[in-house]
């Protein structure tokens, strides 16, 4: 019994000194973590996302649909989209590669 509490006691003490070195090295990073998170003085170092004309976020739109459709395409139906894409351009690539999802059962996409 005497051993078994002297065991415990040791554990504890353990533990403690471990949640102590832990207290220091948490207090050491405090001043870096402050520091990342004020803004500097010479101004920020995120610039504001650049603004996109309509034609550019249309552009972006259709590759987004077009990636997504191709992601769900096995490699053989890729090469026929891609086909499609270099001949009839990415709108007809879309509704070929749509076709293809729907045709083979994988999930569908929605718009």
């Amino acid at each position: 019994m005497n051993r078994a509490r002297s065991e415990l006691s040791r554990q504890i003490s353990q533990v403690r000194d471990s949640l102590r070195s832990l207290d220091r090295s948490l207090r050491r990073l405090v001043p870096f973590l402050e520091a990342a998170a004020t803004p500097s003085l010479r101004g920020s170092s995120t610039r504001p996302p650049r603004r996109l004309s309509a034609k550019a976020r249309a552009s972006l739109v259709l590759q987004g649909r077009y990636m997504g459709f191709m992601r769900q395409l096995k490699p053989r139906h890729k090469a026929q989209v891609r086909k499609v894409r270099e001949a009839k351009g990415v709108r007809e690539a879309i509704v070929k590669a749509k076709g293809l999802v729907a045709s083979t059962g994988s999930r569908t996409q929605s718009r």
